[in-house]
């Protein structure tokens, strides 16, 4: 990660508590800003697109790790 980059560690949280935090915490960025979310709730997969498409935010990458998923996201 870059310094232009942040990590928000959601792991442990269910929905919708993991939209909830990078809602938050995406208030306080400027656009261009990414940051990687983490989450261990399988909901996030379909929840985190569908707010960020609702948001008008960007999801640049979802990776399914061993017994987390990583989101890199970017404020718009």
């Amino acid at each position: 990660m870059d310094q232009k980059t942040l990590l928000l560690d959601c792991r442990g949280l269910n929905c919708p508590l993991p939209v909830l935090h990078i809602q938050k915490k995406i208030k306080t960025l400027k656009s261009g800003f990414e940051f990687k979310v983490y989450t261990t709730d399988p909901g996030s997969l379909n929840d985190i697109p569908a707010w960020a498409e609702f948001t008008n935010n960007k999801v640049l990458l979802i990776n399914e790790k061993e017994d987390f998923y990583e989101f890199l996201l970017r404020k718009e």
